[in-house]
């Protein structure tokens, strides 16, 4: 169900999208300092879009590898920690008066 209702949220997104483009076929240059490129602005939004989410996967990596690494160190000591218990529970009980 939920890839059913992402697929359809995505299909709305691209119609929007196409019908931006279709409404909007003004080419629209933009100035570099070393030159101008002149392209169609839906074209420009989608290079921006892009733009944004390869800095976000950037920025989003770094903390997902950091816990990913607390993650398994976490998971060694509780791995270390439950084969203490178990050693500790084969001693013997002493009775101390």
């Amino acid at each position: 169900m939920k890839r059913l209702i992402g697929l359809v949220l995505a299909l709305i997104v691209v119609a929007a999208g196409l019908s931006f483009a279709m409404l909007n076929p003004t080419a629209v240059s933009l100035d570099f300092y070393l030159g101008q490129l002149k392209l169609p602005i839906s074209l420009w939004l989608v290079i921006a879009f892009a733009i944004g989410v390869i800095i976000g996967l950037a920025a989003a990596t770094g903390i997902l590898m950091r816990q990913r690494w607390q993650l398994a160190r976490l998971r060694r000591e509780v791995a270390a920690s439950r084969e203490e218990l178990s050693e500790l529970r084969k001693l013997p009980i002493r009775n101390t008066p």
